[in-house]
């Protein structure tokens, strides 16, 4: 029985990934996916020369995949019609379209396996550290870009309503000043814009409590960038220039212009004036 297939945009994550590892890996098909319900349905391929693997469907702890999720380590299988360390429930689609050698590399966040890439060949092959390694560097990037969602996904259900916020302690405000921050760093990592969509509901929630009883905001103060709001969101939790620079990835200059200016527009003469009066106006929690 298929697995419940993953949403569109993890499937559009996968492909990106298969794509841009068939460009720069020397295995002629690559294909992948993400696992549900404990099975990987291959989502996205490339290079093949048939249909054999279309919607190949691999369950937990069989074939060279399964086997690769359940020890969480990539495995080879050199000539994989004659590979005897795992079970061959699936040679109809990888021997249909005539792979020799294939590699399976798990997608592994927080310990656990969340998908499989797979590079294959269609003749024997030697396969050292320098060949995989862009496949492992594919799955890496996967696994940092679902654990930034899952992180997404987690502050999104704890975020407090309009009618919850009333009641929070100080203690619980200072948690969502640092949740508001850390978002906004996330946010300037991400490139997806679905990804960024959500986070965007979650700061929104925020800054709801934020303006709670706000002063309202000049023309000029309204007029803040999201550059000068996550520096000032950092300064907030007292961090120096030099840690904002390195949790932004900018350079220390030029947080210091965004900061400068940020100040000019909200008309303070400190950093700790610029997020004060950015509080009044509702712009920070």
């Amino acid at each position: 029985m298929a697995a419940p297939a993953t949403s569109e945009i993890d499937s559009q994550l996968v492909s990106r990934a298969v794509d841009d590892l068939a460009r720069t890996t020397r295995f002629p098909v690559v294909f992948g996916g993400l696992e549900t319900g404990g099975a990987v349905t291959v989502s996205a391929i490339a290079g093949a020369r048939s249909h054999a693997i279309d919607d190949l469907v691999v369950r937990t702890g069989r074939g060279l995949g399964g086997a690769a999720m359940v020890e969480k380590r990539p495995r080879l299988a050199l000539d994989y019609r004659t590979a005897r360390s795992i079970t061959h429930d699936y040679d109809r689609a990888i021997l249909g379209e005539g792979i020799a050698t294939l590699v399976a590399v798990p997608i592994m966040t927080a310990g656990r396996a969340r998908g499989i890439l797979y590079c294959g060949s269609w003749s024997q092959a030697p396969v050292g550290d320098a060949v995989v390694r862009p496949a492992f560097q594919a799955a890496d990037a996967i696994a940092t870009e679902l654990r930034i969602r899952d992180e997404v996904q987690r502050r999104l259900s704890l975020a407090p309503t309009a009618e919850t916020a009333a009641g929070l302690s100080a203690a619980a405000r200072e948690d969502l000043r640092e949740s508001f921050a850390e978002l906004r760093t996330i946010a300037a990592a991400v490139t997806d814009p679905e990804v960024r969509g959500r986070i965007a509901v979650i700061e929104q929630r925020l800054a709801a409590v934020a303006r709670d009883g706000a002063e309202p905001a000049t023309a000029a103060e309204a007029q803040l960038s999201p550059r000068e709001l996550d520096v000032l969101a950092c300064c907030a939790l007292g961090s120096t220039n030099a840690q904002i620079a390195a949790t932004l990835d900018l350079k220390e200059g030029t947080v210091k212009s965004y900061l400068q200016a940020a100040m000019a527009k909200l008309d303070a003469s400190t950093r700790h004036a610029a997020v004060a009066r950015a509080r009044r106006i509702g712009l920070l929690p």
